[in-house]
Order: structure tokens, then C-alpha cells, then sequence
């Protein structure tokens, strides 16, 4: 792995860790067992490294997202793929988390990225549900609205697993999205 991508692993790691404000160039740097000189090689500040992290880190959920949406399988089958698939829900949602960091939020250069993973996400949910309209597999439900309701208890279970220290809140979450998406299968 070259210095730049150890460097935004590092960083990926760190922010999900610790923060934007926790995750300091020296703790990087460590983490990366990289120098002080190779980080400022490739990026001018911890700034433009957060969002070289932030970016790969929104990049590879779209990318696993797409795996489940794109699939075979019903609308139905492809939610659930998605919602079921092996996470690491006690650390939460890499990006969702972002959203709970005041510094990141606050920084529209660093938001872009969080903003534009949860819209790519909504839409391409709402895709995949309006598909189950049009075939005729789900009836009665408004896929954009839909969609955010889906969403939104994905964030939940994550909030609701952490506090309890079990994956039990978020499997029980996903349970219950699935089993109202359900009463709309044809």
C-alpha cells in the first residue's frame, strides 16, 4: 500500500474513531507510519486529508450499497440484501457518524461528501422500490418516501445498537422495516 492510501486509511480509521477534532496529522502520521513530510507531500493539510478519507470512505459504502441494489431478486429481496448485510453495527454507519461531528457538519467541504452519499442513497432505494412498482411486486407505497423511512431506521438501529451495546436493537429494526415493506408485496 503506498504512503498516500495508508494516509487515508489512517484517516478513515481515525475519523470513525475518534472525530474530526480527535484525529490530529501526528496521530495520522502514526497510525500511517508515515512522516510528517510524506503527508505533506500529498495533501496540503488535514483538511484535505479528511475529505480524501471521508470521499473513499463514501465511495466504498455506494459501492457495497450497489452490490445488494443491483442483485437479482425482487425490490423486496434487494432492500433486504442490503439491509442484512454483514456490517459492523456497534461501530455504526462510517458515514452516518460523520453526521454526528460537529467540526465535519460544519464544513461544507467536508459535508458534500456525507450530503451526496445519503442523497445517492435515498434515490437509489427509491429506484429499486419503484422497479417493485412498475413490476407489480409492491403495491400502495410511495418509493421516495419510502426510501427515507428505510433509511432513517438504518440510522436508528445503528443510534439504538450503540446505546445498547447490542446488535440486537438494529437487527430487530431492520426486522421491522422488512416486515412493513412487506404488507405492500403483491
Amino acid at each position: 500500500m503506498s504512503t498516500q492510501d495508508r494516509l487515508i486509511e489512517s484517516t478513515r480509521t481515525l475519523l470513525w474513531e475518534r472525530g474530526y477534532v480527535g484525529t490530529s496529522p501526528k496521530a495520522i502520521q502514526q497510525h500511517a507510519g508515515a512522516g510528517q513530510g510524506s503527508m505533506y507531500h500529498h495533501f496540503s493539510g488535514k483538511p484535505e486529508l479528511a475529505l480524501a478519507a471521508i470521499r473513499r470512505t463514501a465511495d466504498e459504502l455506494r459501492a457495497l450499497a450497489e452490490q445488494q441494489f443491483s442483485g437479482p431478486g425482487t425490490a423486496l429481496e434487494r432492500v433486504a440484501a442490503y439491509l442484512r448485510r454483514e456490517r459492523d453495527v456497534l461501530r455504526g454507519c462510517p458515514v452516518g457518524r460523520l453526521t454526528q461531528d460537529p467540526d465535519v457538519m460544519a464544513d461544507p467541504e467536508l459535508r458534500r461528501p456525507v450530503d451526496e452519499t445519503f442523497a445517492w442513497l435515498r434515490e437509489r432505494l427509491a429506484q429499486v422500490l419503484a422497479e417493485g412498482v412498475e413490476r407489480g411486486e409492491l403495491t400502495g407505497l410511495d418509493p421516495v418516501a419510502t426510501a427515507s423511512t428505510v433509511m432513517a431506521v438504518l440510522q436508528g438501529g445503528y443510534v439504538l445498537a450503540r446505546a445498547a451495546g447490542s446488535t440486537a436493537p438494529f437487527e430487530q429494526a431492520v426486522d421491522g422495516v422488512l416486515a412493513l415493506l412487506a404488507t405492500h408485496a403483491a
